[in-house]
């Protein structure tokens, strides 16, 4: 993990008894969050959360479990805080979705801080956006002070809590990777939701849904149930160190590892994509073979056909949505892929795109 110490303090600070947990699905009511094909966020968000309370509940009855909604209505970013803070809780779990780019996968888990990459700002701006869908349109939040000197100062003064964010974080992707997950790591920005909460808070992006591959994992009640279980582990391990505890999660209740063949991975076809109309952006042609992590495609996650004599690769898959290649191409094409253009598959075909585009409207 980059850009955090070590956990020697929470781990030398005395125990700490794990009594009030508040879980916090993401989105609800008139704010739908993000969405794939089919899966929205406020619902997998709020399947999977009021899951993880159900499994914490079972295991420890003593634990006073919270949720900001358990249904599907709005709650504003403001008063998701001011629950777990009124309730004095122990540890705060916001579970979301991602948006991005249909070519994103992975599972990330944030921590309040100091955003050190665009994609880490953007996420966070994404989930902050939904304040404008709040009855003052976001006044209240005029006098949050998000410069980098003032989340800095508030790390200071909490340097405890981030700690155990961060620890936490790592035991939640630590069990996603177990699952087969793709490991984002342990990430920080300046989330509104988490900005005003005086205890160990995690906001956790369970993967991204414009993605078709992941959209069928965490869209599914299987893939809901997985992560759940995953996130449950991790409380358990979380609790267990916090309070010097030593028992496990029960072998019955463990979630099996991922077979090599299911894990959720985009350099693999998928009988969705294969059987499917989508559009996607090429990126370059050339008449040798060019291995898919090379460093030309400065990280991004390519496939590939062959034309003729000549080798071609693209990155992204949107199913029937012209308009979502046509904004990836521009984003590619402003990271430096100049030449960088939409194309279309139908049945792992390529074909032309006046084709797609009339079965695409019908």
């Amino acid at each position: 993990m980059q850009g955090f110490g070590s956990f020697s303090q929470s781990k030398n600070a005395g125990k700490q008894l794990i009594k009030t947990v508040v879980i916090d699905a993401g989105h609800g009511g008139k704010d739908p969050g993000c969405h794939g094909s089919f899966a929205h966020e406020k619902v997998v968000c709020l399947a999977m959360a009021l899951r993880l309370g159900e499994l914490i509940k079972a295991k420890y009855p003593d634990v006073k479990v919270i949720f900001t909604r358990d249904k599907d209505v709005f709650v504003e970013l403001y008063e998701r805080a001011n629950i777990a803070n009124r309730a004095n809780a122990d540890l705060f779990i916001c579970i979301h979705a991602n948006a991005g780019s249909a070519s994103a996968y992975g599972t990330e888990s944030y921590v309040l801080g100091l955003h050190r990459t665009e994609s880490q700002q953007k996420v966070a701006e994404t989930e902050n956006a939904i304040i404008s869908l709040e009855d003052d349109k976001g006044a209240k939040y005029v006098d949050f002070d998000m410069s980098p000197d003032a989340i800095i100062g508030i790390q200071l003064q909490m340097s405890v809590n981030l700690d155990k964010s961060i620890r936490f974080a790592e035991l939640l992707q630590k069990e996603f990777k177990r699952i087969g997950r793709y490991d984002r790591g342990v990430k920080q920005a300046g989330f509104l939701v988490l900005y005003k909460t005086t205890m160990p808070s995690v906001l956790i992006e369970t993967g991204f849904l414009p993605n078709v591959v992941e959209e069928k994992f965490i869209g599914s009640s299987e893939g809901q149930e997985k992560m759940s279980q995953s996130m449950f582990a991790a409380f358990v391990d979380y609790k267990n160190e916090m309070e010097g505890r030593g028992d496990k999660v029960p072998v019955n209740n463990a979630v099996e590892p991922v077979k090599p063949d299911e894990n959720i991975s985009e350099n693999k076809p998928t009988e969705i994509l294969e059987k499917s109309l989508f559009f996607s952006v090429q990126i370059t042609t050339s008449d040798v073979k060019i291995p898919l992590n090379s460093s030309l495609f400065n990280g991004l996650v390519v496939k590939e056909y062959i034309q003729g004599n000549l080798f071609k690769y693209y990155t992204g898959a949107f199913l029937k949505d012209l308009d979502g290649a046509k904004n990836l191409k521009v984003e590619l094409q402003e990271k430096g892929f100049k030449n960088a253009f939409v194309i279309a598959f139908l049945g792992g075909e390529r074909i032309s795109i006046e084709k797609a585009i009339k079965l695409a409207e019908n």
